[in-house]
């Protein structure tokens, strides 16, 4: 079997713990999505980019970030549909920081 390989992940989700609201936390079951998945659903869902360019960006193949991303879908759907909290932690994955470009300042001459 060939080593899974790392997914990259360009950004950190700004909130990591979703529940339904008015049920406590004590009686709710956690259903766990991935980092990756998550950057799946930005990437394709939320920006809209196709398949093929996503899967580049997270550095996998197609099929792979297809079934990253079918896998997320699944996550995402149970505890919508079940009731259930999601929390967002954890997988193989390696955060890398997209750079914003530098403003550069223009002087009128001297």
């Amino acid at each position: 079997m060939r080593p899974r390989k790392c997914r990259i992940v360009r950004s950190n989700p700004l909130v990591r713990f979703f529940k339904p609201q008015g049920m406590p936390l004590r009686g709710l079951e956690v259903v766990k999505l991935k980092d990756e998945e998550w950057e799946a659903i930005l990437q394709s869902d939320y920006k809209g980019l196709d398949q093929e360019a996503a899967a580049r960006m997270m550095g996998v193949s197609r099929p792979t970030f297809s079934r990253t991303l079918s896998s997320a879908r699944k996550a995402v759907a149970k505890a919508l549909v079940e009731g259930k909290a999601l929390e967002i932690d954890g997988g193989d994955f390696r955060l890398v920081e997209e750079k914003k470009p530098k403003r550069e300042w223009k002087t009128t001459g001297d």
